[in-house]
């Protein structure tokens, strides 16, 4: 994700070639570098549960909407990278230690 943010923010010529195919907006990959970013820097904050939860989510649903896109644009070998992806992520997600986990809601 740290790399992809890298190539959003240099503007590479391979990734803005793959968001005109996809006819995404160019200001769309600033937006995605800085979520990104923030998303990373969450992942690595010691001790942030709830702020490790949030960047989950949020890299998954960036997974899922990726896929979606390169469906709907007929890029069906392409929507293969993003879920690959999201499977690693959810890998990484139900195999983290149980101290940087969120404590379960208890019931009244």
């Amino acid at each position: 994700m740290a790399t992809s943010a890298g190539l959003y923010f240099s503007h590479n010529k391979q990734m803005k070639k793959q968001f005109e195919s996809l006819k995404l907006p160019n200001y769309l990959s600033g937006v995605l570098g800085t979520a990104n970013v923030l998303g990373v820097t969450a992942l690595l904050a010691p001790r942030q549960t709830l702020l490790k939860e949030w960047a989950y989510s949020g890299f998954t649903f960036t997974f899922l909407g990726a896929a979606a896109v390169h469906l709907a644009t007929k890029q069906n070998k392409a929507a293969v990278a993003p879920l690959m992806s999201l499977a690693v992520l959810a890998a990484s997600y139900l195999t983290r230690p149980f101290d940087r986990k969120l404590a379960k809601a208890t019931q009244i």
